[in-house]
């Protein structure tokens, strides 16, 4: 089969690998009808995960058809579509039992690798190093699901592909990062980066109720689709003081709750700031907080910092601000399995739009590298890459 496999910073290849084979009972193996590039592979295509290995393939938004099933499977059959999220959940340890599927005690292959890297496990996840599993993703004509029984959803009747495909992540992503916020109606909530995670915490923080929304981010396609999805106010970071324009948008209060949806990979912004982040870039070029640090500074006393971006490892955070000013931080894989029937409903009742950030579609897995590099430089007006490889 064909599948779009890493080989190298910045060296992702489409490769003929073997096709994938039942390993355990509660296995299936599904034909992929559709799957995405998500903005935490670039932070793979970048090198910055540790234990990859060329030729692992990559690719964790994926959904299809299910074509073979274990001896002890019962959930789905030959025929059945299914969405697959993210992490892989056993549905039996104490954390799947309390629905903290992201951090599922025995799904993770390298539980014991992972824990000496962030002090406990992570939940298995597809196509996103050995640190996690080593599971191939589903950028690949067909997946291997292990512990199927459990996280995957069956596509209600009626529903296209691209209307759920995202349910395997970057909209249960984008809600939890809202919901973390305990919106329960008039806020101010600021949101960093207006990628697809940041276009679905837009759409989340107003379905829950905020009432000012403000959307931070320079590339233009993006801040046109942050007033679409529902921003009332937008700051162009590379134009403007972020931190100066939420206490005026706030009448001096800071906002309610903030939303880093950037993670590791900041860009530098505005003014003396940006320069300092400019020139930090250059000597630690991961990891990079500029988005993070302006989110703990312009949040009010008592407010809540929600991060849904992604960080790999040891930063530097100003915990003076945390402590003195009374924060919450929320932080977190997201735990897929615990949102799919109530986002289900939200899309089948129109009160999220799921289809509209997709900018690039391509039948060919063959044009996975150059769309892997188009959609890291932004360009053409690369907000979201899908494949429909079968």
């Amino acid at each position: 089969m064909k599948a779009l496999c890493w080989h190298g910073t910045n060296d992702i290849r489409c490769d003929t690998v073997p096709d994938p084979k039942i390993e355990e009972a509660r296995d299936v193996i599904i034909k992929v009808t559709s799957c995405a590039i998500c903005g935490s592979d670039l932070h793979l295509m970048d090198g910055l995960m540790p234990t990859m290995k060329s030729g692992d393939i990559l690719g964790h938004e994926f959904m299809g058809e299910v074509v073979e099933t274990g001896s002890a499977h019962t959930k789905f059959k030959k025929g059945d579509r299914i969405v697959v999220p993210f992490n892989i959940n056993c549905g039996e340890c104490r954390q799947c039992k309390l629905g903290n599927y992201s951090v599922c005690q025995r799904s993770n292959r390298n539980a014991a690798m992972a824990a000496e890297q962030f002090g406990y496990t992570t939940a298995g996840l597809f196509g996103y190093s050995h640190l996690t599993g080593g599971y191939s993703g589903g950028q690949a004509e067909y997946v291997r699901v292990p512990m199927a029984d459990v996280a995957p959803m069956k596509v209600p009747d009626g529903m296209t592909d691209e209307e759920v495909l995202f349910l395997t992540d970057i909209f249960p992503t984008g809600y939890q990062g809202a919901e973390h916020c305990e919106i329960k109606g008039g806020e101010i909530i600021a949101i960093w980066g207006c990628g697809p995670v940041g276009l679905f915490a837009i759409q989340s923080a107003k379905v829950l109720g905020a009432e000012r929304i403000i959307a931070i981010d320079t590339v233009p396609e993006r801040i046109a689709m942050a007033r679409k999805s529902g921003a009332t106010d937008i700051i162009d970071f590379a134009q403007e003081d972020v931190y100066e324009r939420i206490v005026e948008i706030s009448k001096g209060e800071g906002a309610d709750a903030v939303i880093d949806c950037v993670g590791m990979e900041a860009s530098a912004g505005h003014g003396q700031a940006g320069l300092l982040s400019a020139a930090k870039e250059k000597l630690v070029p991961s990891e990079r907080v500029y988005a993070l640090e302006q989110a703990i500074k312009a949040v009010r006393p008592c407010g809540i910092v929600s991060v849904p971006g992604v960080y790999g490892g040891p930063v530097s955070v100003n915990m003076g601000q945390i402590v003195q000013k009374g924060l919450t931080l929320r932080s977190g894989q997201t735990h897929v399995k615990r949102y799919l029937e109530p986002l289900t409903k939200l899309i089948q009742d129109k009160k999220v739009d799921t289809t509209s950030l997709i900018t690039h579609r391509s039948d060919k897995l063959e044009d996975g590298p150059d769309l892997y590099s188009m959609f890291k430089a932004k360009k053409d007006g690369c907000v979201k890459v899908v494949f429909h490889p079968t």
